[in-house]
């Protein structure tokens, strides 16, 4: 799948481990030249690595998504290993341990939306300001089926997720003029580290609500974020694509 650019750079967040590892691969496969960052360096680091072993570029930056400073300091980066920036996943967030609204700590609503929320924030503000000087670009934001519907007792993390959705779509209409395109993609319960070590009983009981009977896995999401940063893509933006089995059909 070709995508926009000919030398299509990418800037990957929380591209270490799971989904954002996957994506990375996946654009590496199809050409892209990528930058990892992550806050875990020895992952990042992998992540090049495995890139690296398969005849594809990648550099690795560490940035907390949280810290601006940090932030900022990856479109130069881009620019400087690769020679531009073409497109950029915005994958990073956390949650916490599912909680009643009444005993949910600052801390955790803090940290969640920090990562999760800020860091998309600043994450997207950098990116777009590049863009618009380019005259064009992609970014597609890594969301959650917690992003547009009811999330109890994960309540910092739902309105972490709603506000990437609602990030997506305001940024794809304020952008669209200038050549930019802001999607999502939605994920459900997918087979990443959390969900693979819990015992089998359980991952069939999570299997078992999904109307497709089986748990995704990260190449899933990546094959949607590669779709949507690919020119079978051009005329979509502010779309939030779910890839959920079916669950919120």
């Amino acid at each position: 799948m070709r995508l926009e650019s000919p030398s299509n750079p990418g800037w990957f967040t929380a591209a270490g481990a799971g989904i954002g590892r996957a994506i990375a691969l996946r654009l590496a496969a199809d050409g892209a030249s990528i930058i990892v960052s992550d806050v875990n360096d020895e992952a990042g680091a992998e992540t090049v690595a495995l890139i690296e072993a398969t005849g594809g570029r990648a550099a690795y930056k560490h940035a907390n998504v949280s810290n601006a400073e940090e932030v900022n300091a990856l479109v130069p980066f881009a620019i400087e290993s690769f020679g531009r920036l073409d497109m950029a996943v915005n994958n990073a967030g956390v949650g916490a341990m599912p909680t009643p609204v009444q005993e949910i700590t600052a801390a955790d609503w803090d940290r969640t939306i920090n990562v999760t929320l800020r860091g998309t924030f600043l994450a997207m503000q950098s990116q777009v300001a590049h863009f618009l000087e380019q005259g064009c670009g992609s970014i597609v934001n890594i969301a959650s089926l917690a992003g547009i519907s009811a999330t109890p007792h994960l309540t910092p993390y739902g309105a972490a997720k709603h506000g990437v959705v609602s990030l997506t779509r305001s940024v794809a209409k304020e952008t669209a003029e200038q050549g930019i395109r802001v999607n999502a993609v939605a994920p459900g319960a997918i087979e990443t580290a959390a969900l693979a070590s819990l015992p089998t009983e359980s991952k069939a009981a999570y299997a078992a609500e999904i109307p497709m009977k089986h748990l995704g896995q990260p190449e899933d999401i990546a094959n949607a974020t590669a779709f949507l940063l690919s020119d079978q893509a051009s005329y979509i933006t502010g779309v939030v694509l779910r890839v959920d089995g079916g669950t919120e059909a």
